[in-house]
């Protein structure tokens, strides 16, 4: 745990010191600042990248995955439900390093996650260090040793937001389609972004509500349409859905901190707007749809713009106590949620404790060595 605390200390006082700067006219110079912000970004990038790629068995799915991987090599693709893009990509890299090098494959997903959301952040965000903070505060990096393929997934998702305010949807759709196939509930922010890019009326966002009390009484039809789109998931623990309350909090604090300067912040912004509508459909989801599977994943391509949102809404504040007083509340807050992600973290279901690394530790026997 206080490695992990040193390292989110080092990174995030590094991210302080990146500075958005104005365009250089076309002069070719290179200000002083933008010197600093690229050491800065590129040290992030380093330790954020060294910690990811030396790991060994941490993270909760990481023998899951040694194992996937293993039947990709054998041919035996019906033994494992990962897509043809994860697929392609670990045979490739098997051929290239000479035989099952798992490491490797470790190694490239989290340079490209990382790339993305860092550059999702700096790329979009109004201030990098708050960003980066709450990036860190909320567990996005750590639980990037989970699911790899997800993340990498969710990082696209962040980063293909760019396209959507731009309405360059052509870029956006082949990006998601691209990313589909390493993860294919990436699929689902197509329509997911496409509405929370509307400029929505209350009397459209009242029908949106009405439509929403159709999954309490209609359950059944949406679990037999995840069962359509995930056959690996019938008669497993995977549909068993819960109510994800930390989720549900977190939605609802920022919730209510934007609506507090709606018409300083959202209103008069298409960019912050549509924040502030994937937040919403996030708390609408949490809460309506808690039965599904694995509903927390769907929900966090809406929430992780909460690490663009809140800096966004928090630098709109005119009276600089009261910018002060939710600076400082919302350090509080999302210090004491990383808080309670570390005393977690060791947990099953997370598992990204105790830290292990390839260079001290030998990897525990997947199924495929124990049968």
């Amino acid at each position: 745990m206080i490695f992990y605390l040193a390292i989110a200390a080092v990174t995030i006082a590094l991210a302080v010191l990146v500075k958005a700067v104005p365009a250089d006219g076309g002069n070719g110079k290179i200000s002083r600042q933008q010197a600093c912000n690229g050491l800065c970004l590129f040290s992030i990038f380093a330790i954020l990248f060294a910690v990811s790629a030396c790991r060994l068995n941490v993270g909760n799915d990481y023998a899951k995955y040694v194992e996937f991987m293993h039947l990709i090599a054998c041919d035996a693709y019906s033994y494992v439900p990962t897509e043809a893009g994860f697929n392609a990509l670990v045979t490739i890299l098997y051929e290239l390093a000479g035989s099952e090098n798992y490491l490797l494959v470790f190694a490239v997903f989290a340079f490209f996650t990382l790339w993305f959301f860092l550059k999702a952040m700096y790329r979009q965000s109004d201030s990098f260090g708050w960003s980066f903070f709450l990036f860190m505060a909320f567990g996005f990096y750590f639980s990037t040793f989970n699911t790899v393929r997800y993340y990498f997934a969710l990082a696209l998702a962040l980063y293909s937001i760019k396209y959507v305010l731009k309405g360059e949807w052509g870029k956006f759709v082949l990006m998601i389609l691209l990313g589909s196939g390493f993860h294919k509930s990436l699929l689902v922010v197509i329509p997911l972004y496409f509405l929370a890019s509307l400029a929505w009326k209350k009397w459209q966002l009242g029908l949106m509500a009405l439509f929403c009390t159709t999954f309490f009484f209609l359950q059944d039809f949406y679990l037999k349409a995840v069962v359509f789109l995930y056959p690996s998931y019938e008669d497993t623990e995977y549909l068993e859905g819960g109510i994800s309350w930390f989720n549900i909090l977190r939605c609802l604090g920022v919730l209510v901190f934007s609506l507090c300067y709606y018409k300083q912040a959202i209103e008069g912004s298409k960019k912050n707007r549509f924040y502030f509508f994937c937040n919403l459909g996030a708390l609408a989801l949490y809460t309506c749809c808690s039965f599904l599977p694995i509903i927390t994943r769907i929900g966090y391509y809406l929430n992780v713009t909460q690490i663009l949102l809140i800096p966004a809404v928090l630098i709109k504040i005119k009276d600089q106590k009261q910018r002060r007083f939710w600076g400082a509340a919302i350090f509080l807050a999302a210090a004491g949620y990383f808080g309670l992600y570390l005393l977690r973290a060791g947990n099953d279901g997370i598992r990204v404790l105790p830290y292990q690394t390839f260079m001290f530790h030998d990897m525990v026997p997947i199924l495929s060595d124990v049968n």
